[in-house]
C-alpha cells in the first residue's frame, strides 16, 4: 500500500483515485472480500432456501420472501462496508503502516476517499450477489426491477452512511478492537427499535423512532415497495432520514479525515 501511494503524483484529483485502486487490491486480490463475499452468498443461499421451501415458512408470499432476502441482503451488505471503514485508520495504526501513509504525497482527504470507497466495494459486491437470489424468488410476480432498484437506491444510501460512521469511528478509536468493537455497537443500537413489540412500532413514539433512524426507515420503505406495492412516491418520507444521514456522515467523514487522522493519542494532542 506504502510503495503505491508514495509513487503518486502530486495532483490532487488523482490522490483518492490510487489510494482506492490499491485499497481494492489488498482488499479483493488478497482474499478477504472474496472470502467476505463466499459467507454473504451462503448466507443468501440459506435464507432463500428457507423462504422457497420450509413448511414453517409457507405463509410467506413470494413478495415477502422477497422482501425478506433483500433487507438480509442490505443489512449484511452495510455491515461490511461498516467493518470494513472501521479498520480503515485505526487498523493501518496498529499495524504500524500509518506513518508512512501520512508522509506519503496524498492529502488525508484523499487517504479517506479511498478508504472509504473501497468499503463500499463490499456493499456494491453484495449488491451483485443478491440479484440472482432476488430473481429466483421474484419471477413470475413482476416485481424482480423495482425490488432491485429500490434495493439498490436504499442500500446504498444506507452503506454510504454506515461506512462513513467507521471512518469516523476509526479516526478517534485508541485501537482497532475498540474500533470494531463500537461499530457493532452502534449498529445493534440503530437496529433496537425493529424489536420493539408490533403495537409498540405503531405508535406515534414508535413510528418516530423507525424514522429518524435510517436503517430502520430505509428498510421499511423497502417493505412498503415489496409487500405493498405501493409507488415509489407514496411512502417518500420514509426516505428522509437516510438521504439526510448519508452525505451528511459522508461529509463528517471527510471533514474528520482531513483534520483529526494521527499516528496516536499524543500525536493528537
Amino acid at each position: 500500500m506504502e510503495a503505491a501511494v508514495q509513487a503518486l503524483p502530486k495532483r490532487r484529483t488523482q490522490g483518492w483515485a490510487v489510494v482506492a485502486e490499491q485499497e481494492l487490491r489488498d482488499l479483493w486480490l488478497g482474499g478477504r472480500g472474496l472470502l467476505l463475499g463466499l459467507g454473504f452468498s451462503v448466507l443468501l443461499s440459506i435464507i432463500a432456501y428457507l423462504t422457497a421451501t420450509n413448511q414453517a415458512l409457507n405463509f410467506l408470499e413470494q413478495r415477502e420472501s422477497v422482501n425478506v432476502t433483500l433487507q438480509v441482503a442490505i443489512a449484511v451488505g452495510s455491515l461490511l462496508a461498516l467493518l470494513a471503514a472501521a479498520d480503515a485508520i485505526s487498523g493501518e495504526r496498529e499495524r504500524s503502516t500509518l506513518e508512512s501513509l501520512l508522509l506519503a504525497p496524498v492529502s488525508r482527504l484523499d487517504l479517506t476517499g479511498g478508504k472509504l470507497a473501497a468499503a463500499l466495494s463490499l456493499w456494491l459486491a453484495a449488491f451483485v450477489i443478491t440479484i440472482p437470489y432476488v430473481w429466483f424468488l421474484g419471477r413470475g410476480v413482476d416485481l424482480v426491477g423495482d425490488a432491485l432498484l429500490v434495493g439498490f437506491f436504499v442500500g446504498t444510501l444506507l452503506a454510504v452512511f454506515l461506512a462513513s460512521l467507521g471512518i469516523v469511528i476509526s479516526v478517534f478509536a485508541s485501537s482497532n478492537r475498540v474500533s470494531l468493537s463500537l461499530s457493532l455497537f452502534l449498529l445493534l443500537a440503530v437496529f433496537t427499535p425493529t424489536q420493539l413489540p408490533s403495537s409498540a412500532q405503531k405508535g406515534w413514539a414508535g413510528e418516530f423512532l423507525l424514522r429518524v433512524n435510517p436503517l430502520t426507515a430505509g428498510e421499511h420503505y423497502v417493505g412498503k415497495i415489496i409487500v405493498n406495492g405501493h409507488s415509489w412516491s407514496e411512502d417518500a418520507s420514509w426516505l428522509i432520514s437516510p438521504i439526510v444521514a448519508a452525505p451528511t456522515f459522508l461529509a463528517l467523514a471527510g471533514f474528520v479525515g482531513a483534520r483529526y487522522i494521527r499516528l496516536g493519542r499524543r500525536a493528537a494532542e
